[in-house]
């Protein structure tokens, strides 16, 4: 597959990025490399192989969850840069 100018314009529209014209050639040249490596992927005869779901054997290692007590409201609050008196007051984010 050839990559083209035309086709780099294309996927720089797609993906909302701006390429620099003196950099296309280079990206021309990167996307060439990657189809060429898929291609040569898709010569190899996959039958009898079953998909690899997970890089190892390994699955779920996460510890039990443990009922525990939860710290106190006031000891919460007592290092807080801010607050009300029961929340923690954080700077506004989203201006309505």
């Amino acid at each position: 597959m050839e990559i083209t100018t035309k086709m780099i314009d294309n996927l720089a529209h797609l993906s909302r990025l701006e390429i620099a014209s003196n950099k296309k050639e280079s990206f021309r040249n990167d996307l060439a490399r990657m189809v060429g490596f898929i291609e040569k992927l898709q010569e190899l005869d996959t039958k009898g192989v079953a998909p690899l779901l997970f890089m190892s054997d390994v699955k779920n290692v996460w510890r039990e969850d443990q009922l525990q007590g939860s710290i106190q409201r006031d000891v919460a609050l007592k290092n807080a840069p801010l607050t009300d008196g029961n929340y923690f007051k954080v700077p506004t984010v989203i201006k309505k």
